[in-house]
Formats: structure tokens, C-alpha cells, sequence
């Protein structure tokens, strides 16, 4: 089963991070995806780049395009990993090892829906 891992975070508190306090923490992040990829386990990985990057298409009539997200929240998502796992606890487990490796914030977990072109469920 493929889970999606959601990555939050306060954007403005990762934003602050020094340059060596952020690559301490993606050294730290990279021991568990190494441990993933030898596992078979590790699908994509994505770091998103800053909200203020991002624009919003408002599905109105007609659809409307707006600067970064639309929503006030104390976290953003940030990025998120795909990983393959029998079950949910085994990926709690993946997650709080990210935890670990990347203090504060949240990990939404949900299972992944995927289908091929065409319709049909792979």
C-alpha cells in the first residue's frame, strides 16, 4: 500500500534556519530515506519551495489565479514523501523516525489512490 507522508511545518521558522542548522537536519532526514531505499521502500520525495512561490487557480466562473495559498494556518505543507508499507502502523513508524530526524511541526499520513492513465487502478 502506498502511504503519502505530508510534511508541516511553520514556513517562517524553517525559513530562519541558518544554512548549517537546515543542512543538519536533511543530513539527519537522509539516514532514514537511505534506510527506506535499501528497503525497497522509498517513493518520491519533495521539498516544496516557499508558499510565497505558489499561486492558488480558485475554481469560480471565471476560475480566478491568486498569489500563494489562500488559507492562514501557523503550519504549511511543506513536502511530503511516498513510501510503501503493509500497513499503518508501519508507516506511523517511518514517520516518527522523521520526527526524530526533523523536530516540531506535523506528518499527516494517507493512504495513496493511485491510477493509471485510462482508469485503471494500479
Amino acid at each position: 500500500m502506498l502511504y503519502a507522508i505530508l510534511c508541516y511545518h511553520d514556513e517562517d521558522m524553517v525559513g530562519s534556519w541558518s544554512k548549517e542548522q537546515d543542512e543538519a537536519v536533511m543530513k539527519k532526514l537522509a539516514v532514514v530515506q537511505e534506510k527506506l531505499t535499501r528497503q525497497g521502500r522509498l517513493g518520491p520525495v519533495a521539498r516544496l519551495l516557499p508558499t510565497t512561490a505558489a499561486a492558488t487557480l480558485r475554481k469560480e466562473d471565471p476560475p480566478l489565479v491568486l498569489d500563494g495559498p489562500y488559507a492562514e494556518t501557523k503550519e504549511q505543507l511543506l513536502g511530503f514523501y511516498i513510501v510503501d508499507c503493509k500497513n499503518l502502523d508501519e508507516v506511523l513508524d517511518i514517520a516518527r523516525d522523521l520526527g526524530e530526524a526533523n523536530p516540531g511541526g506535523t506528518y499527516e499520513i494517507r493512504p495513496v489512490g493511485y491510477f493509471n492513465q485510462g482508469g485503471t487502478k494500479a
